[in-house]
């Protein structure tokens, strides 16, 4: 039993275990060569170009195909709106949860930091932001990583329409199921490369701005890293556990590592998404749940960029003597909080939009944007990390509302066609 038990563990834990392991020697590579490191950043460059290179055809055959199968196109709406109805409860959670943390520690405290105009910035539009944000003018532009809410909703809107086709496109349904096959298993392939590319990429990142964990923003990284730990632990614990109990808990957190090292590395919810479809699927997420609910995540789920908003905002409040207090100021970070995160998500390093949305709709000067601009990068790792993470139980506690509790009991003693 002991000796199944070693097996079940490397079999599950191996391929986290070597990623880390890369990556750590990466960090060590970065801080004994320093700036030199920076020579192998075209080795992490390479495994994040292909990530990117084949998340955009990944997200439309596979919501496409998941869409177009469906006969029950009402399971498809409540599939839609119990999503919806999760995300914006998970990120008033991890909200309110950071509006208490930087009550109680003050991330701006004692802090003086010289402050640097970064030029004029142009007021948003909001009305514009909401178009640019779900439409493109061209079908080229559709294509891109950079407007991947526009291609999640061409693809929905495809699928369906295959869907009340019917029978003369069954064709097309079953050649969007096999290239969802064969771009997993692209995928698959490509993380081979994983360990070497996120071990160089570290090394860079590391090597480039590691003096820069130490300096002014310490403070607010230790307010900020502690509670990404926490909330990783005990609130997906607690997600993953309604979901489908003790068991669902160790199917998530047997089959999580993989998507939250490639997260915390590339910071980008995009560029994991293949890994997170993966661990879905070893999870036991019914197929149409899991294809709609984590691409969709990926650019409108956004627990760690709530936190991490909250926690921009109370540090330039800190900074500029202005009280954060007030059910009315509470209610307005949420709500910036939500917004400013569906508009960084997507891109590495990617939360410039977001943190001009903080810093103009609270009207700070604006040599506030390069500081919170500052904080934003250095929290960009672990925020991705919780963003990513947080769409695969969020699909988890969707199956558990369209299936049962049971959901897992059914999942084993069924073989799902895929």
């Amino acid at each position: 039993m002991s000796e199944a038990n070693k097996k079940s563990f490397w079999q599950y834990y191996r391929f986290p275990i070597i990623l880390v392991s890369s990556i750590v020697i990466g960090c060590i590579i970065g801080l004994v060569l320093g700036e030199k490191a920076t020579v192998l950043k075209p080795f992490g460059d390479i495994f994040l170009n292909l990530m990117f290179t084949l998340v955009v055809p990944l997200v439309f055959v596979t919501i496409s195909s998941a869409v177009s199968s469906m006969v029950d196109l009402k399971r498809l709406g409540k599939i839609i709106g119990y999503m919806l109805i999760i995300f914006v409860i998970t990120g008033f959670i991890a909200s309110v949860i950071m509006i208490t943390t930087v009550k109680l520690f003050p991330p701006a405290k004692g802090v003086s930091i010289a402050m640097e105009a970064p030029g004029e910035i142009q007021a948003l539009n909001t009305s514009e932001q909401i178009v640019k944000a779900i439409t493109v003018s061209d079908f080229p532009e559709l294509i891109s990583r950079k407007n991947m809410l526009p291609l999640i909703l061409f693809s929905v809107f495809f699928g369906l329409c295959i869907s009340l086709i019917g029978e003369k496109a069954k064709i097309v349904s079953d050649l969007l199921n096999v290239l969802s096959e064969v771009f997993s298993k692209m995928v698959s392939l490509v993380m081979y490369y994983a360990p070497i590319g996120l071990g160089a990429y570290f090394a860079a990142l590391i090597g480039e701005y590691g003096p820069e964990l130490l300096g002014s923003y310490a403070r607010a990284m230790a307010v900020y890293y502690p509670v990404c730990i926490l909330y990783f632990f005990i609130a997906f614990y607690l997600y993953a556990y309604y979901s489908g109990g003790k068991q669902a808990v160790n199917l998530y957190f047997k089959n999580i590592f993989p998507a939250a090292i490639t997260s915390l590395a590339t910071q980008s919810s995009i560029a994991t998404l293949p890994v997170n479809l993966q661990g879905a699927k070893r999870i036991g997420v019914p197929k149409d749940i899991r294809e709609i609910v984590i691409p969709i995540g990926a650019t409108a789920h956004m627990d760690g960029s709530c936190l991490s908003a909250i926690l921009k905002i109370s540090f330039l409040f800190g900074l500029f003597d202005v009280p954060f207090e007030g059910i009315g100021t509470f209610l307005t970070a949420i709500l910036v909080s939500v917004l400013s995160g569906v508009a960084m998500s997507g891109v590495p390093g990617g939360g410039l939009i977001g943190e001009m949305l903080i810093v103009n709709l609270y009207g700070f000067p604006a040599e506030a944007f390069p500081i919170v601009a500052t904080i934003g990068y250095l929290v960009d790792p672990p925020a991705t990390m919780l963003n990513a993470t947080g769409d695969t139980v969020a699909s988890m506690m969707v199956t558990r509302i369209l299936e049962g509790k049971d959901w897992i009991a059914k999942k084993l003693t069924a073989n799902e066609s895929e």
